[in-house]
């Protein structure tokens, strides 16, 4: 049986949250190196501290969308606004 189109659109929605960390981590990491590069280390050390923890979040938005699509998690139409 399919996903019901809220819980469709739930998934929809983890999936780009965890895309858009994703794709900032990598930015982030990129300035980091420019940073070290140009000697300012510490800087450089807490913009990766940044880009672990927005791994960290994309992992687990990428398992709650893996637990709408097996039905763990699911919303009900009167959930979303």
């Amino acid at each position: 049986m399919p996903l019901t189109k809220p819980n469709q659109q739930l998934r929809r929605d983890l999936k780009e949250a965890a895309a858009l960390l994703k794709w900032s981590g990598v930015d982030i990491m990129q300035v980091a190196t420019r940073l070290s590069e140009a000697g300012l280390e510490d800087d450089a050390q807490n913009l990766m501290k940044i880009a672990v923890s927005f791994q960290e979040a994309e992992d687990k938005l990428a398992g709650y969308a893996e637990e709408v699509r097996v039905r763990q998690i699911k919303r009900d139409a009167s959930d979303h606004g």
